[in-house]
């Protein structure tokens, strides 16, 4: 069991992933959490993740670094995303087992299940498919670390948990149109052209695809839930259990943010997976449930961004 006088490392805590969750932990009385940004400490550097360690000896560890990023940094960067994230990930987990950390969850993210797998998905359909070819490097390196986490409870008794978030939004998300998620892109997209007046906003694909989205915080929630609840060897998805069309959410983005311009579909540019929903029925059996709605989110989304837009990553 963690405990509230625990000393927690949240790698990753400037993110969305990780901030959020820094969040949660000290509304329910986590007092002792400790971070690092990239400039502090490279987490692809062993010897410094060593020392770090060995410095700092945290109790928990949560595994939100990664090296993220949409389809198009995605398909023009695969070998970085492969090798960095996987220097991150082993890096971590093994001085966490060598410092001995009681207890470590790993985020990873539904793009590990295969391009057609069942749907909803189910935690057991990892492995059994080809996966989306358009983030495929990103998704090998996540399956590599849940397996780890896996294979350290199976050879040392190590607690250590994973979980599989399905597309996240919120605070402190990403804007940088070149490496940004859907809903960050739709959201400045937007609100600059209605800022500037612009007849129309292009988006890329068709607007078919399937996605489901979960806010941020309610993550956050489900994560530390997780930390204090669970210790099984299996992933734990976590998702809301609703999708919408690409399409929908282009809708609901537009009309929060207010635009009247007309929205056209550049359907030379990949849609991606055609259909994402995560099965959450180990999660809800756990007995967690998310809070926002998409509706909600997208507007308390855009409320961050209209107040932190000269903060903002863009």
């Amino acid at each position: 069991m963690i405990e509230h006088n625990d000393k927690i490392y949240v790698a990753g805590h400037r993110g969305l992933v990780g901030s959020a969750i820094v969040r949660n932990l000290e509304s329910k009385g986590y007092t002792n959490i400790i971070g690092r940004t990239h400039s502090e400490l490279d987490l692809t550097d062993q010897a410094a993740v060593r020392a770090f360690f060995d410095e700092e000896k945290p109790d928990v560890v949560v595994l939100a670094a990664a090296k993220v990023g949409g389809i198009n940094a995605n398909n023009t960067q695969p070998a970085m995303f492969a090798y960095e994230n996987m220097q991150i990930q082993c890096n971590i987990i093994n001085e966490s087992h060598k410092h001995g950390v009681k207890k470590l969850l790993f985020l990873g993210s539904t793009c590990i299940y295969p391009r057609m797998a069942p749907q909803p998905i189910p935690e057991d359909a990892l492995l059994t498919g080809p996966l989306e070819e358009t983030n495929e490097a990103y998704a090998i390196a996540k399956i590599s670390g849940l397996e780890m986490c896996k294979f350290y409870k199976r050879q040392y008794g190590d607690d250590y948990i994973s979980c599989m978030p399905t597309n996240l939004y919120g605070p402190h998300d990403n804007y940088d149109l070149k490496g940004s998620h859907v809903m960050p892109a739709m959201i400045r997209k937007f609100h600059e052209a209605k800022i500037s007046n612009a007849p129309f906003v292009e988006l890329w694909g068709t607007g078919t695809p399937l996605r489901e989205f979960l806010y941020v915080d309610d993550m956050a929630d489900a994560c530390v839930f997780l930390l204090e609840n669970y210790s099984g060897e299996q992933h734990v998805n976590i998702g809301t259990g609703k999708e919408v069309t690409i399409k929908e959410l282009a809708e609901t983005v537009k009309r929060t943010v207010g635009y009247e311009g007309e929205i056209h579909w550049n359907t030379d540019m990949p849609d991606g997976t055609p259909r994402k929903l995560t099965d959450v029925t180990k999660l809800h059996d756990l007995g967690w449930t998310h809070k926002v709605d998409l509706e909600e989110g997208v507007a308390l989304a855009y409320d961050w961004f209209k107040e932190n837009v000269d903060q903002a990553r863009m």
